[in-house]
């Protein structure tokens, strides 16, 4: 008797998010200022939700940053309490740290993010794929699809949504300076199809036009290669941040 394809339950499993403890710290200093406008206005929770349309105990978790605030609720009780805006403009902050928490790289990658993350300069080799900070959402979510033991759908929306949230550093100032050399084989290796590859190419091509960005290919046929003969058949890539440098070597570049 044959079994269907086997998942990778290690990959699977849930993992805290990286962010977690930011968004609870924001959440509890926006709940601690409904509060205090709250008893300002001199209204018992109770009332306070039954004025806006909200349970007691929702408005209870909220002042306790139990629970993240909605921005319907943000605009609605700065307007109620008289805050002058001042609900409304953690708004944006929220947001941000609700999509930071959204975030999560396996235990074992996250050194390497937060490093990724401060870098003043990161340099690549790659001869099995493009580097991470250069692929498109298609062609990732592709080769996280085609992993052998499977990963778990959830595990393959978070490893995406990590490694598209890592490529805000190659706009977001100051960006790092960014090397990447190639191999010419993986400009011709269409992972993914044809569509996902045209759309890999494009932005390649649309990166190695920023100024921060030197992307190089290594053709097949050159008989003298980048590499020290020694580590020829290894990707790696090296991070600089400020002060130091921490160099990297993987399998597979990530």
């Amino acid at each position: 008797m044959t079994s269907g394809p086997r998942q990778d339950n290690t990959e699977g499993r849930p993992e805290p998010p990286e962010d977690a403890d930011g968004l609870l710290d924001l959440n509890r200093a926006v709940g601690r200022q409904v509060k205090l406008l709250r008893e300002r206005a001199d209204l018992t929770q109770k009332e306070l939700g039954d004025r806006l349309g909200y349970g007691e105990d929702l408005v209870s978790s909220l002042e306790r940053g139990r629970r993240t605030p909605q921005p319907e609720f943000l605009d609605a009780a700065d307007d109620l309490l008289g805050a002058g805006g001042l609900l409304q403009a953690t708004k944006e902050d929220v947001a941000r740290a609700k999509a930071r928490a959204r975030v999560r790289h396996p235990s074992w990658f996250r050194d390497y993010a937060r490093l990724e993350g401060e870098a003043v300069e990161v340099n690549f080799y790659n001869n099995h794929d493009v580097p991470g900070l250069f692929q498109t959402e298609r062609r990732t979510r592709a080769l996280y699809e085609m992993r052998k033991p499977l990963l778990a759908e959830e595990t393959i929306e978070q490893r995406v949504t990590s490694r598209m949230d890592r490529q805000r550093i190659l706009t977001e100032w100051p960006p790092p300076m960014v090397t990447a050399v190639i191999e010419e084989v993986v400009l011709r290796r269409p992972i993914g199809g044809h569509e996902v590859h045209r759309e890999q190419l494009a932005r390649l091509l649309e990166l190695g036009r920023l100024r921060t960005v030197e992307l190089q290919v290594m053709p097949t046929v050159e008989s003298v290669h980048v590499r020290d003969s020694k580590d020829v058949d290894r990707p790696f890539l090296s991070v600089h941040t400020d002060g130091w440098a921490a160099f990297v070597a993987f399998a597979a570049a990530g």
